[in-house]
């Protein structure tokens, strides 16, 4: 009796080739994070007093003494620097300028208080100065819109004495307050800038699951794999017949084998894709993108659960029904269907909430395991090309594309810039529990799946040749994908925070090691041709 296997429908295998070009296109590791501001604006003055860092701020309120959500804020260039501490900070009430502009001498007294102003009609540094002289503790500047700019200083302004902070929050924010102090509400405000941690423990449970997801793709059929038949039946069947549980097997373990014009072609795909993704990305299309996610890891997560349970419940393969068009197939396959479905959308229902990263990265999980046991490379020449290839295009995508387009492509896709907030789902999320900023810790798939089809190979390479754990390839490869994801994180920190193109370090700590692995034990020419000898194809086919 054959286990069920999502993976023997070919408009699956087209749906996951389809997701594994999408999860290319989103090789990326970074961060996504609150708070982030647009910076990096020069001071037109060379004022010392003009050229101060910016922080990133948080700006806590509370309306008639019941605190409200914090705001984000960005401090000037010039002025006061903020507390990184929310306790050496003082609570202050919020007074609205008149004229609410703050271009001119104000109508009040406002000692110890943050004053609202709005932004434009007078330079930053000229709000700031008339309101310190009406001895105000702080200046509140209300962008006219939801972005945060750096406040600097204009060429004559190079003699400041502005000893106040300095902060701009959001549109949307500042009329949230300008409302509830128009009303006559009590409005308090705390300033204060929190650093953000070099590490989080976000990123640890993160490779984890990128290691994680790797180990159990390549060991997966080993993990499932069952009796063929019992004892018993083997008595009353005819010795000269073929079993029929072992041809409906071997019809179900489809693979889809990549071949040197696949590997070439699968680069220039996605980087069709990623410019298609860059150029059209909008609400929308990524809408589109997470049905086809939900699709692909709702089957992920089905043939993953009913592997497992089989292999646990061996009865239950037993229990099978026969189906018109789809054939004979197991109830517990058909019960376990639904609540994949189910739990897909009520992911995408919810994808917004806090918590909606566990439900994405079971999916991913899940998808990326059976893209892993569908996809295969035959050869380390396969790999080399694939590999190489996908090396550049992460490289290009992330520091050259600025270049040509302005902005690098591979991060505006991932980090779903030009989606109304959207981002696209092909990616493992984790909160950073730590930093005060919140946001999430992110890889893309990507990173994940190309590597792992070498390591996947690597695995079915020492079983063939019956190698050891030492001697042979697969557990160093762990070990080096390992190290390899933990040199982009400590570049990605070394960077100040900017994505970094994995493939970068991951392809010298898997296929460079192989390679030299290879080459010290005399083996590269086996591993480079091997299975070119093999006269079977794929029952799936080859791309």
């Amino acid at each position: 009796m054959a286990i069920p296997r999502a993976s023997s429908s070919p408009l699956l295998h087209v749906v996951l080739i389809l997701l594994s070009l999408l999860c290319f296109a989103s090789s990326y590791c970074g961060v996504l994070a609150a708070g982030d501001a647009s910076q990096g604006a020069e001071s037109a003055s060379a004022s010392p007093s003009c050229n101060l860092t910016s922080q990133d701020v948080k700006v806590n309120n509370w309306l008639n003494g019941d605190e409200r959500p914090s705001l984000d804020g960005l401090s000037a260039r010039f002025g006061a620097l903020l507390p990184t501490s929310v306790s050496k900070a003082l609570k202050l009430p919020a007074v609205l300028a008149n004229p609410f502009n703050s271009c001119n001498n104000l109508s009040l007294k406002l000692s110890d208080s943050i004053v609202v102003v709005k932004r434009g009609d007078c330079t930053y540094a000229t709000k700031a100065r008339i309101a310190e002289s009406s001895g105000a503790a702080g200046l509140l500047v209300i962008n006219d819109d939801e972005d945060l700019t750096e406040m600097v200083c204009s060429k004559n302004e190079t003699l400041l004495n502005i000893t106040i902070p300095v902060v701009m929050i959001p549109k949307s924010a500042g009329e949230n307050i300008t409302a509830s102090l128009s009303s006559g509400g009590k409005v308090d405000v705390l300033l204060y800038a929190p650093t953000r941690p070099i590490i989080d423990i976000s990123v640890v449970f993160l490779a984890l699951m990128s290691v994680g997801s790797i180990i159990s793709a390549s060991l997966w059929d080993d993990f499932s794999a069952h009796d063929q038949v019992d004892e018993h039946y083997n008595q009353l069947r005819r010795k000269d017949q073929p079993s029929a549980e072992m041809n409906e097997e071997d019809s179900e373990k489809e693979t889809v084998e990549i071949k040197a014009v696949g590997a070439i072609s699968f680069v220039i795909v996605a980087s069709a894709f990623l410019v298609l993704l860059f150029f059209f990305m909008s609400y929308s299309f990524v809408l589109l993108l997470i049905v086809l996610f939900c699709i692909a890891g709702s089957q992920g997560l089905h043939a993953c659960l009913l592997s497992i349970i089989l292999r646990v419940f061996k009865g239950c393969r037993q229990m099978r029904i026969n189906i018109p068009i789809f054939g004979e197939v197991t109830i517990l396959s058909i019960v376990l269907l639904p609540f994949c479905f189910a739990f897909a959308i009520s992911w995408a229902i919810n994808r917004h909430s806090p918590h909606s990263w566990i439900g994405q990265d079971i999916l991913g999980i899940s998808l990326m395991i059976t893209v892993l046991r569908v996809l295969q490379l035959p050869n380390i020449k396969v790999a080399s090309l694939l590999l190489c290839c996908a090396f550049f295009y992460d490289i290009f995508w992330v520091f050259i594309s600025p270049l040509i387009f302005h902005e690098s492509v591979m991060i505006a896709v991932a980090t779903g810039n030009k989606a109304g907030g959207e981002s696209i789902p092909m990616l493992l999320r984790m909160p950073r529990f730590f930093d005060p900023w919140g946001g999430y810790q992110m890889i893309g798939f990507g990173d994940i799946i190309l590597p792992g089809l070498l390591i996947a190979f690597s695995h079915r390479f020492d079983k063939s040749t019956k190698k050891g754990i030492l001697n042979g390839y697969f557990v160093w490869l762990i070990i080096g994908y390992a190290f390899g994801l933990s040199l982009t994180y400590l570049v990605f920190f070394l960077m100040n925070g900017h994505g970094q193109p994995a493939l970068l370090y991951l392809v010298p700590c898997t296929l460079g090691l192989t390679v030299v692995l290879g080459g010290i034990r005399g083996e590269l020419s086996n591993l480079w041709n091997f299975g070119e000898k093999q006269s079977e194809v794929s029952p799936a086919g080859q791309v």
